[in-house]
């Protein structure tokens, strides 16, 4: 950050108080430069960050953070307050390794109120911070800042109605980019929003509720003269729907207008209760690139900040991808498929299914539990849908999987997306719980492609099942398996053994399958013969394949990107339990009891022992580093013993 900048000068809000408000315009540009040249080289979420850049000035400048707690719904638009609450000498190593996070953390910073990464939960976390003030008779603000999109979590509606009801004072800032009623934005609005925010409006308007309350059926009338004032606002404010809600609606006001915005924070003193401030605002504002293109620069990798053109330049496909192709072909072999998402229709690679089968096509919002019982409406009726969300998001509807779908053996099959370490999104995203959460569940098959060309057949197979399906597949670029190579079929709960050996068992599930590979080979250099499954289903397990291969090798090492409690290595444990089978040394490799931070997908996997490398160490470890002790005769004799015991 160059010395001679006004934003090289703030370093708290504080700071950004004592900077005069004819410059803060300045300072919006400098802002704006600034996460553009850093989200270059780092990605991350570069054009929500863009389009609150005047809101978040102005926010600081009228409110105290960290003593005002100020909420930040999910948290992809909090960059510019990270700049301006103390991070601003640390913001290039946004979402790396030990750098700052990509969303609010409250361990990161005072001024991050609640830890968030999700959306819908700002307007719920706000009020509870609210009741606790008034409890302990305090008096500063709390503000949440929500977007539109958000708005429409089941979540965000339940604390909106709760926030309304409860009648404290509460500030929530509606961050509408998208809504059609943004066209209201106007000069007579903006002169309604000055006039209903001024003291004389606010005074005037409470002498006469007492004036109508004083009078016989005084209740009646105040009832009456609120009723006459809405209908007027609803003429000219869509604010309506709010106001039934419980809230003092103003707006909509341009969240481009610094001047507006602190006029209308500073005024909000005069007025008591839940507010709602409806700001427009434009995403990837004052960045060309993001300007035209919001959707590409919503999360973006490293970029060229000039052109705007991406620099991370890869031959291979995305597994993403690989579902987009394959979800098309089946929807043309089958009619009775439907695909849904929650809100990512281009981030789950369901753009091509849109196009191709309009008709077939749900985006339901931010609405992940909704998404899960409509998929399961649809099931009933003979559809066969596609729920397709992120693993991280999935965890939103685990009560609908179980309720809805799963207990009434729905054919709902959930594709699940980014499935195990996605990287610098961190510790809300990382999707290493989806093997734990879904595996436990009656009904419910769950599987994982170990490349790219079982992960079509896989999806097929699912789909034709006529149950329960769920297939967790990888963030990233795939495999790059030669497509010539000759394949096994993909049969109902059926592995693969894709190595054979003495020494050691390799069982593998997923993204974990060719580092079980890589490891085997080097294994395999160093003396010891591993043998390689590659398990594709995680429920069911193919007892038929694995159990003669402990049986004769008796040193079984599990690997998977998940949480080692519950996950793919539990269920091994569990199927030797249940089959009376108990090889003399098990170890399983995969995520222990700890949330992963953000890095890169490589520094986590090496972090947290779940690489190629970290299968050879423990694959020497187990096999007294090299040497072969015979397990089949060991476990030859122990059988016999067994028998004759």
């Amino acid at each position: 950050m160059r010395s001679d900048t006004l934003l090289s000068g703030i370093r708290s809000p504080g700071d950004l108080k004592r900077i005069p408000r004819e410059k803060l315009p300045l300072v919006a540009a400098e802002l704006r430069d600034r996460i553009v040249q850093c989200v270059s080289q780092t990605g991350g979420h570069l054009a929500s960050s863009l389009g609150v850049v005047e809101l978040t000035l102005a926010l600081h400048y009228v409110f105290s953070s960290p003593r005002d707690r100020i909420v930040w719904d999910v948290g992809h638009q909090a960059y510019a307050h990270k700049i301006l609450t103390g991070r601003g000498e640390a913001f290039p190593t946004l979402r790396t390794l030990g750098g700052i996070s990509g969303f609010p953390r409250t361990g990161e910073n005072p001024c991050d109120a609640f830890g968030t990464g999700h959306s819908g939960t700002s307007i719920s976390a706000a009020l509870g911070m609210a009741v606790a003030r008034d409890m302990r008779k305090e008096g500063h603000k709390v503000v949440a800042v929500i977007g539109d999109g958000s708005l429409s979590s089941g979540l965000a509606l339940e604390g909106l109605n709760q926030a309304g009801h409860q009648k404290r004072d509460l500030i929530v800032v509606l961050n509408d980019n998208e809504m059609s009623i943004s066209q209201n934005v106007g000069a007579l609005s903006g002169y309604l929003n000055r006039i209903m925010t001024g003291k004389f409006y606010t005074s005037f308007r409470k002498r006469v509720e007492n004036f109508l309350k004083s009078m016989p059926r005084g209740d009646v009338m105040a009832r009456i003269g609120k009723r006459a004032e809405e209908l007027a606002k609803g003429f000219i404010v869509p604010g309506l729907l709010f106001e039934e809600l419980g809230y003092t609606y103003i707006g909509p006001i341009s969240g481009h207008n610094i001047e507006d915005l602190i006029g209308t924070f500073q005024n909000l003193e005069n007025l008591e209760g839940p507010l709602l401030i409806h700001v427009v605002t434009t995403k990837g504002k004052g960045y060309a690139p993001a300007e035209a293109n919001p959707e590409y620069f919503h999360g973006v990798g490293r970029f060229d900040p000039v052109t705007g053109k991406g620099t991370e330049n890869g031959t291979l496909s995305s597994y993403t991808d690989v579902f987009a192709d394959a979800i098309v072909r089946i929807g043309a072999e089958n009619p009775k498929v439907v695909a849904i998402t929650a809100a990512m229709c281009s981030g789950t690679g369901l753009a091509k299914f849109r196009d191709a089968f309009p008709d077939r096509f749900f985006d339901v919002g931010i609405a992940e539990s909704h998404a899960v019982t409509f998929a399961a409406g649809l099931a009933r009726e003979g559809k066969i849908p596609v729920v397709t969300i992120y693993s991280t998001f999935l965890q939103r509807a685990y009560d609908q999987i179980v309720h809805d779908v799963c207990l009434q053996k729905l054919p709902v099959v959930f594709a699940v997306d980014r499935g195990g370490i996605v990287g610098a999104d961190g510790a809300t995203h990382q999707g290493l719980f989806d093997l734990s959460f879904l595996r436990h569940i009656p009904n419910l098959s769950v599987m994982a492609p170990g490349d790219e060309l079982e992960f079509p057949e896989m999806l097929r197979a699912a789909v034709a099942a006529g149950r329960p399906a769920a297939i967790r597949y990888p963030r990233g670029t795939v495999a790059g398996v030669d497509p010539q190579a000759g394949r096994l079929p993909v049969e109902w709960g059926k592995g693969a053994l894709l190595l054979e050996g003495k020494d050691l068992l390799l069982l593998a599930v997923g993204a974990t399958v060719l580092p079980a590979l890589f490891a085997a080979e080097e294994l395999r250099r160093r003396g010891i013969s591993a043998a390689v499954v590659n398990a594709r289903f995680v429920k069911p397990l193919d007892a038929d394949l694995i159990l003669p291969l402990a049986r004769r090798i008796g040193r079984v090492l599990t690997i998977e990107e998940n949480v080692l409690a519950g996950g793919f290595g539990s269920a091994v444990l569990e199927m030797f339990e249940e089959h009376g089978e108990h090889p003399p040394h098990v170890r399983r490799l995969g995520i222990r009891d700890v949330f992963v931070e953000h890095g890169s997908q490589a520094e986590l996997r090496e972090i947290h022992g779940i690489n190629a490398d970290a299968v050879v160490a423990e694959g020497l470890r187990m096999c007294g580093h090299g040497k072969t002790f015979l397990p089949a005769l060991f476990n030859g004799i122990r059988s016999r013993l067994e028998r004759i015991v």
